[in-house]
């Protein structure tokens, strides 16, 4: 094993760089066009892509091929009904050897694992077409199981002519007999159907594709009260007119986002996977990225994957900020301005760490919340810890002060406490996921001796603890500063 330290080592380098040049995309070899919404198998992450192939994650974060998808094709998406996964994809069609006569084909297998022996798909069963001249290009599907009364629904198509929508059965993955497909949009692609709070929501992929760092894509909205439409955007214009809000756009060397995906954790955390048209830190390839999805005044829109920096931590329950308890030490100078008007004015230097770390214990330090005054003892250095793995959407971080390896630990009495140096151990990594309000969850990646899954909170305006996450409390949510 010894042999393999310098390997590891170089690695570790390698994915420090990768996740301070782009802070969005995954790790590994997460090279992929048109990904499936991604699906969680036997603990393990799956999505599928153009030509047949797909990704593998044992964690969320890091992403290697290994997924299969047997048929060709373009464009799949997934999804798990029961017990079983269904799988649609688009044959030929997209202007694909010159012609828009596509069809769209599903298919079932009651495990994700090409490893498994019950790993088999059934034979593909077309429940879409397109002739190649009616206004309808039948590639790009996208499923939805509808939560309210369980009926499926496909959605498909192209900028050649209308986004279209079909019922499918759920039991079987055929096409609803006498179905009649609807025109619900025009002038997107890649289609994805989503139900959230009495509004269905179409997704749509909206630009241009396959040009690389040149590609325009970006993801568009627009909603309905019902699943045929109309889906209007935030200003009330018709998809079917070319209407549609803005979720996600180029930025930060990632360049056309399409594909649109959606995954629920849990209540208030949510995430949206894509693809990059071209990560212009490697090499301008396609690329999977995972990003917080948020909600905001009923509306989805791209929340940012955590960036490393020096940070106030602030509780959402009154604004207070996480510190160590050490001494408060005061500045110099008093009060001024009264009767000193013709003293010169000079700035008054901020307080440093070597001012009052020598006045602090050399061994544990216990942690409260109190009001921010930018002190050392309130500011906190969180970096990626690229050799610790990591979770859907993120490495996990460490979280010291500012200047020092001092870092935020969680004890087996499930409190935080700060330990004198950051040694890697799984209770001084932590897990950083933005919510759908757009504050952040802080959890540890292990309470000692203890399987729970704990968040920090704030049991009290001064005292956090680790306790069960709720994402309907403001003790549960922190924000950057």
């Amino acid at each position: 094993m010894m042999k393999s330290n310098f390997k590891i080592q170089g690695t570790t380098v390698l994915l420090s760089l990768l996740f301070a040049a782009t802070g969005m995309a995954q790790v590994g070899k997460p090279f992929i066009h048109d990904p499936s919404t991604i699906m969680e198998c036997d603990g393990k992450y799956y999505t599928f892509g153009t030509g047949g192939g797909g990704l593998i994650s044992q964690d969320g974060w890091t992403w290697n091929t290994g997924a299969v998808r047997p048929g060709g094709g373009a464009a799949p998406d997934a999804i798990k009904i029961g017990d079983r996964y269904l799988v649609v994809y688009g044959a030929t069609g997209g202007g694909l050897g010159g012609g828009h006569n596509g069809k769209i084909l599903t298919m079932w297998n009651k495990t994700l694992d090409p490893q498994a022996p019950d790993f088999k798909f059934s034979d593909p069963v077309v429940v879409a077409q397109s002739d190649g001249f009616e206004d309808n290009d039948a590639i790009d599907p996208g499923l939805l199981l509808d939560p309210t009364d369980g009926r499926l629904w496909c959605s498909y198509g192209t900028y050649f002519g209308f986004i279209r929508l079909v019922e499918l059965d759920p039991k079987t993955g055929k096409r609803v007999e006498g179905n009649k497909a609807l025109d619900i949009a025009i002038d997107c692609e890649a289609t994805d159907l989503e139900y959230r709070d009495g509004w269905y929501y179409l997704l749509g992929t909206h630009g241009t594709c396959c040009d690389g760092a040149n590609s325009t894509y970006n993801i568009v909205v627009g909603r309905s009260r019902k699943v045929t439409g109309p889906y209007l955007d935030n200003m009330g214009r018709d998809m079917l007119k070319g209407g549609g809000k803005m979720v996600v756009a180029a930025g930060r060397r990632v360049v056309g986002p399409g594909h649109f995906g959606r995954v629920i954790l849990e209540d208030g955390v949510e995430k949206m996977s894509c693809h990059y048209e071209a990560d212009l830190d490697q090499g301008g390839r396609s690329v999977l990225g995972i990003r917080p999805l948020l909600w905001k005044n009923g509306w989805p829109v791209a929340g940012d994957n955590f960036k490393e920096g020096t940070y106030e931590i602030e509780s959402e329950r009154r604004g207070y900020a996480l510190e160590l308890v050490v001494d408060f030490v005061r500045m110099a100078g008093g009060m001024r301005g009264f009767g000193r008007s013709e003293e010169p004015v000079k700035p008054v230097p901020s307080q440093e760490l070597a001012d009052v770390i020598d006045g602090w214990p050399k061994g544990n330090i216990g942690v409260r919340i109190g009001d921010y005054m930018f002190r050392p003892h309130q500011r906190w250095t969180i970096t990626a810890v690229p050799e610790a793995g990591g979770y859907l959407g993120g490495p996990f971080y460490k979280i010291v002060i500012e200047g020092t390896e001092r870092a935020l630990a969680a004890t087996a009495e499930a409190e935080v406490v700060s330990v004198p140096k950051f040694t890697g151990a799984p209770e001084q990594l932590w897990r950083i996921d933005q919510l759908t309000d757009g504050t952040y969850r802080i959890m540890p990646k292990v309470v000692p001796h203890s399987n729970e899954k704990l968040a920090l909170v704030s049991a009290g305006d001064s005292t956090p603890t680790l306790a069960v996450f709720d994402m309907n409390s403001d003790n549960s949510k922190w924000n950057f500063r």
